[in-house]
């Protein structure tokens, strides 16, 4: 995400922000918002669910309270892979991105099972998708992999998955950088977008979690004790 603020987004000019799936846990000290120091913002952090870093909570988890083109910049970081119906936010986030405006979101492309839902991982395939979906223009879309098979000398790639150092490079992340067209699509647009969020909006939540598998432990984790099958 600094990245993206670095080479997006330039000082001497006012951007209206927006941060979807704001709120941190009480154990992180890092927010997007202090991404942007030094620059000249108004951030706002929504959420599902009220919290640190948090300035509005959203009442349907597919519905964004800000107006349609209210928008220059959308972080989304570390939210997506959560997110049980994606293709209905991402047409939120285009629906209040102003012409122009840029969205920023990053996502797991690998690792273990975390929080209450954990839905997808992403691949640059994934972010285009999403792109291509709603209309905005992917500009970036890169997946950290690991590095590649020393002996891979045939057409096909392969990650050395067996090689990453479990501290530093067990996690994986995708990100995708889209552009909102000066001219949006044409105006079939708001009508599949009003469709698509009333069904996510009706659907709600997934069915209950209890039934899936638990997150692998630590050992787990570092390869050191094969899960239960």
């Amino acid at each position: 995400m600094a990245l993206c603020v670095e080479r997006y987004m330039e000082k001497g000019r006012r951007y209206r922000v927006l941060d979807v799936g704001a709120r941190v846990s009480l154990n992180q000290k890092l927010t997007h918002r202090q991404l942007l120091a030094g620059y000249d913002v108004d951030y706002t952090g929504v959420d599902v669910r009220a919290g640190q870093n948090v300035d509005v909570v959203m009442k349907k988890p597919y519905r964004i309270p800000m107006r349609s083109g209210s928008v220059d910049v959308v972080f989304s970081g570390q939210t997506f892979e959560h997110i049980a119906f994606p293709w209905a936010s991402i047409l939120e986030i285009a629906r209040v991105l102003a012409p122009g405006g840029v969205a920023f979101i990053t996502a797991p492309s690998r690792g273990h099972v975390h929080g209450t839902y954990d839905c997808w991982r992403y691949h640059p395939d994934g972010m285009r998708a999403l792109g291509a979906w709603s209309g905005l223009d992917t500009v970036e879309a890169h997946t950290d992999f690991p590095p590649l098979m020393e002996d891979d000398d045939g057409p096909r790639v392969r990650y050395d998955y067996a090689r990453l150092d479990t501290k530093n490079y067990y996690w994986g992340d995708s990100v995708g950088v889209f552009r909102k067209p000066l001219r949006h699509r044409s105006l079939s647009t708001p009508i599949m977008r009003a469709v698509v969020l009333w069904w996510a909006n009706r659907a709600g939540r997934l069915p209950d979690a209890s039934t899936r598998p638990a997150a692998p432990s630590r050992d787990d984790v570092l390869g050191l004790r094969a899960p239960a099958a």
